[in-house]
């Protein structure tokens, strides 16, 4: 089936829930991995909308969900869409506010409305970002460290830290702010494609925010590692090239090359694709604003050394 989006199972009447925000899922190939996500995602007191976009190849996990109570649309685009599948499913969503999972995270127990009455109270709010909980054992995801460190200066209309960066399967948009800078960007498809958003939002003038009250849950398989190196850094370069200032990305480029010549994991498929991407980034560059630029710097300052290539904040 190559349809953009597949009509909408039937769900199990339910009490209403918090009609103020939709959860947007993306899954490839990945049936038994949905499956708990969405369960998960039903049990939540919330009882959210939730769009899942299909990347799959064949019809497994359509048969799979169909019917599932959770599942409010399934949107099956007729090539795999990456990251841009959130930007599919955030235009489809029928509320002011998107929370994302992958088909290996969902939402705590509360996270979403508390997400929901943030954004409510602080309409310069662009997206929040949630603390994460690993594995059956809940542990701490080491970018909620280098979150709650951001030197940002905290600002009065914004509740949490000021941050540049989040995890993708752990936020929550207004919407009118994500598809207003065009939600992820076609040129990263996927791999550390966060940065480049959150850039896009400060430079709107959005507000990105880390709240640690609201948690998500995190449940990734060695599948979610194999080859992401070679995207990250590959993504990292880029976007420095789409918006960073030219001693940033210059910089960028350098590093990556002499990881390349060193033998890095991922680094020469990394440098290949990149020079392949180069000249569309170079045909899309937007500098940030000068101020959102200084706020990078200090964040590159700051996480020299211990963030994570491509979702530093």
């Amino acid at each position: 089936m190559s349809t953009e989006h597949a009509p909408a199972p039937a769900r199990r009447a339910t009490a209403p829930g918090d009609a103020r925000i939709t959860v947007a899922v993306i899954t490839r190939d990945r049936a038994a991995s949905l499956l708990r996500t969405l369960d998960a995602l039903a049990a939540l007191p919330e009882r959210p909308p939730v769009v899942v976009v299909d990347n799959s190849r064949d019809d497994t996990t359509r048969r799979a969900v169909t019917g599932h109570p959770a599942l409010t649309r399934l949107l099956r685009p007729a090539g795999n869409t990456g990251a841009l599948g959130r930007n599919l499913a955030a235009r489809h969503a029928r509320t002011p506010y998107v929370a994302f999972s992958d088909d290996d995270s969902w939402w705590e127990p509360g996270s979403l409305a508390r997400a929901a009455d943030l954004l409510d109270r602080h309409p310069r709010l662009g997206l929040l970002a949630a603390r994460t909980l690993v594995g059956d054992e809940a542990a701490e995801d080491p970018l909620n460290a280098v979150l709650a460190a951001s030197p940002l200066p905290s600002e009065p209309d914004l509740p949490g830290r000021p941050v540049l960066g989040f995890l993708g399967c752990a936020c929550v948009v207004r919407k009118e702010a994500f598809l207003g800078v065009g939600g992820y960007h076609p040129l990263l498809f996927f791999g550390g494609e966060e940065t480049l958003l959150a850039y896009d939002l400060a430079a709107a003038g959005w507000g990105v925010a880390y709240e640690p009250t609201l948690c998500a849950r995190h449940h990734p398989g060695d599948h979610t590692r194999a080859g992401r190196s070679a995207l990250v850094r590959r993504n990292h370069v880029l976007t420095t090239c789409l918006r960073r200032s030219w001693p940033v990305a210059l910089r960028a480029g350098t590093g990556l090359a002499l990881a390349a010549a060193t033998g890095r994991p991922g680094a020469p498929r990394a440098l290949k694709e990149t020079v392949v991407r180069l000249p569309a980034a170079l045909a899309r560059r937007r500098p940030l604003p000068p101020h959102v630029e200084r706020a990078a710097r200090l964040l590159d300052r700051e996480a020299t050394g211990h963030s994570r290539e491509g979702t530093a904040p």
